[in-house]
């Protein structure tokens, strides 16, 4: 019974439990209102859903553990699906065309690194910049001209599936398992949450702080590049207006799933249950026929509360 007793308290001293315990008390009551909710069809959209907003979180978890903040990942997202869909329209072959979409994130992300640590500008400032910038480059190269059709070669990313399970939930799985174990298992892991404890502190260890910073944006602006043409993939199409309030759904996601915004804490399993969360109540709400300004409303509140919880328990320590 002893033996018992030390499981359960080890479980509920997981991080990710502040997040999983709403998370099921929420699908047991959805479901009991509406059992609509778990049929195969609709959890499969509610998985698929959270894979596109958790692929850009992993990046984000990253970003925000070690004390930096993107708001530029929906820009970079509209950015990377519109090149890449150019790329697939001229011509070029279809590998190329995903590689060339993510460098150009990872560009954006090369830029937003250099902003923060050479020029030294807040990260919030710097990416919020380039959040215009890169919408700007968007709307001045489409003109809001979706570009469609695309190659059913190249659809069938989004719109395919393997055993019923759709290949955008497997990619992210796949992310998601490597990005776990390189936080918690690597080097490189361990300094991203020694560069969020204290900055100044792990440069004096000898951790190179502002080349790891910059990796960090350029690993966000891929990712986000990534999720945009996984988006085109699966709508057939690149619309420019994507993306819109995509950043505050991941970082909603990240904050939820327990990484702090000061930085130094965060799980990338937190941050998985986090997207879960937002796209399990958005589902319920809209299953249960809530107004969406409504939605808005609770969704606004559960951030702030995340975020508040998060201030409490460093007070407490």
């Amino acid at each position: 019974m002893g033996d018992y007793k030390k499981k359960v308290l080890i479980v509920l001293q997981m991080p990710e439990v502040g997040v999983l315990i709403p998370l099921v008390v929420l699908s047991i009551v959805i479901g009991i209102i509406n059992s609509a909710f778990y049929s195969f069809e609709n959890l499969i959209n509610v998985l698929r859903s959270t894979s596109f907003i958790f692929i850009t979180a992993i990046g984000m978890t990253i970003v925000l553990v070690s004390a930096g903040l993107d708001l530029s990942v929906g820009s970079v997202m509209a950015l990377g699906s519109y090149v890449t869909a150019l790329a697939l329209t001229n011509d070029i072959p279809m590998p190329l065309c995903i590689v060339i979409g993510i460098a150009t994130g990872m560009l954006i992300g090369i830029i937003n690194g250099l902003v923060v640590v050479r020029l030294n500008i807040p990260p919030f400032i710097a990416t919020l910049g380039m959040f215009y910038m890169a919408k700007g480059m968007v709307l001045i190269a489409s003109k809001g001209i979706p570009i469609y059709p695309l190659p059913d070669s190249f659809n069938v990313i989004g719109q395919g599936s393997f055993f019923n399970i759709p290949y955008i939930v497997i990619i992210a799985l796949f992310l998601g398992v490597l990005a776990d174990f390189i936080l918690k298992k690597t080097t490189f892991g361990r300094n991203v949450y020694a560069i969020g404890g204290n900055a100044e502190t792990a440069r004096l260890s000898g951790i190179s702080v502002d080349k790891l910073k910059l990796s960090f944006y350029v690993i966000v602006g891929g990712l986000a590049a990534f999720t945009g043409l996984l988006l085109a993939s699966r709508m057939g199409s690149a619309q420019p207006s994507i993306g819109q309030q995509f950043e505050l759904k991941v970082i909603a996601a990240v904050i939820i799933g327990g990484t702090s915004l000061f930085g130094g804490k965060g799980t990338i399993m937190g941050t998985f249950l986090g997207a879960l969360f937002m796209t399990v109540l958005t589902n319920g709400m809209s299953l249960m026929r809530v107004s969406p300004y409504w939605q808005q409303l609770i969704i606004g509140a559960i951030i702030i509360l995340a975020v508040a919880m998060d201030q409490y328990k460093r007070r407490k320590k």
